[in-house]
């Protein structure tokens, strides 16, 4: 709720052009009028330094409870330290709490132990915002529900290798496809729509986008049946099918759908393979390649260069250590050559 959070700001690297962050009475359940009473209490008596500083300065139909939890989810008060998870838990009882020793200030009422000295009300009792936060799914399906768009981050960002080896297409080269063509395309799930046919069967239409662009998506009830249970809004899944190319806009017709586990992902260990000075060779580097490239996967390949430096490979070369590919590092290179993750 701080100053960027109105106006434009200074973009960095662009020569000091203006861009607008976000109108914030484009937050869904939070009107124009409300924003207008935001701003006008920051403008004259400077920016929110927290959240409980906003709500002891606000005007009180601003803090109704819909507005204010919209607020959040939106991460309207990232600014202000407060981590998004810890707001939304303590916000009722701040609320609560200081609009109630508003009133009591407003009809004169003193404290138990006296008011101190000064023109306004103090609170010293206040709900503590809890140090916790969503996970990175959580908090960007609330972004998208209260913005209608991914700001503060993206669903793919950080798994953009993992899906690539899954695939064989982006929604950018689907949009080229010729027709009927079958491929694997993955992405995140959006704007799910679960419909009943005429003939009472349940099917399904959703957007899917990746980092290139999104298709609207066709599951039809035989599908619906199998692979159903497995959609939702912001899931990240890898759906195969066929190009449909009858309407001015392309379609993809799901066949089958997989959920892209990202858990697994984020506690894939990393493999580390010590290749010692006298070994870096042009062909052993070269098997070394072939053997990774042999075995795809989700874990990190980190190579020790003797006792001193250690490279992290590019995400090309993430592998499976499960598939034999340990074994086949040390018959290369040594019964010592894989580390401990």
């Amino acid at each position: 709720m701080a100053r960027s959070d109105f106006e434009p700001v200074l973009a960095l690297g662009d020569g000091g052009a203006g861009q607008i962050v976000f109108g914030l009475s484009a937050v869904r359940n939070v009107g124009g009028g409300l924003v207008e009473l935001i701003v006008a209490e920051r403008d004259v008596n400077g920016p929110f330094i927290d959240f409980y500083d906003f709500c002891e300065r606000c005007d009180t139909s601003v803090l109704n409870k819909r507005t204010v939890e919209s607020l959040i989810k939106a991460g309207a008060f990232d600014a202000m330290g407060h981590p998004r998870q810890g707001l939304l838990h303590a916000h009722e009882q701040i609320i609560d709490h200081i609009v109630a020793r508003r009133k009591e200030h407003d009809m004169g009422v003193m404290s138990l132990f006296g008011e101190a000295e000064g023109d306004g009300p103090t609170f010293d009792e206040r709900a503590i915002v809890a140090d916790v936060e969503f996970d990175k799914m959580t908090r960007l399906a609330f972004e998208k529900e209260m913005l209608g768009l991914y700001v503060s981050d993206h669903p793919l960002l950080g798994y953009e290798a993992a899906l690539r080896r899954r695939c064989d297409t982006s929604i950018t080269e689907l949009e080229d496809a010729k027709e009927g063509v079958f491929r694997t395309v993955g992405g995140v799930v959006t704007n799910l729509d679960k419909k009943w046919t005429r003939r009472g069967d349940l099917m399904a239409v959703f957007a899917l986008e990746d980092l290139s662009g999104s298709m609207e998506v066709m599951v039809f009830p035989k599908t619906m049946a199998d692979h159903g249970h497995k959609l939702a809004d912001d899931v990240i899944v890898l759906v195969q099918g066929r190009v449909d190319r009858r309407e001015d806009l392309p379609k993809f017709i799901c066949q089958s759908v997989d959920v892209l586990r990202t858990s697994e992902l984020d506690g894939a260990k990393p493999v580390r393979v010590h290749l010692p000075l006298e070994r870096v060779r042009p062909e052993t580097i070269d098997e070394l390649k072939g053997l990774l490239a042999a075995h795809p996967g989700d874990s990190d390949v980190f190579l020790h260069l003797g006792d001193r430096q250690v490279l992290r490979l590019p995400e090309d070369y993430s592998v499976d250590p499960a598939s034999g590919l340990v074994a086949e590092i040390r018959v290369l290179l040594g019964a010592d050559a894989v580390l401990a993750g």
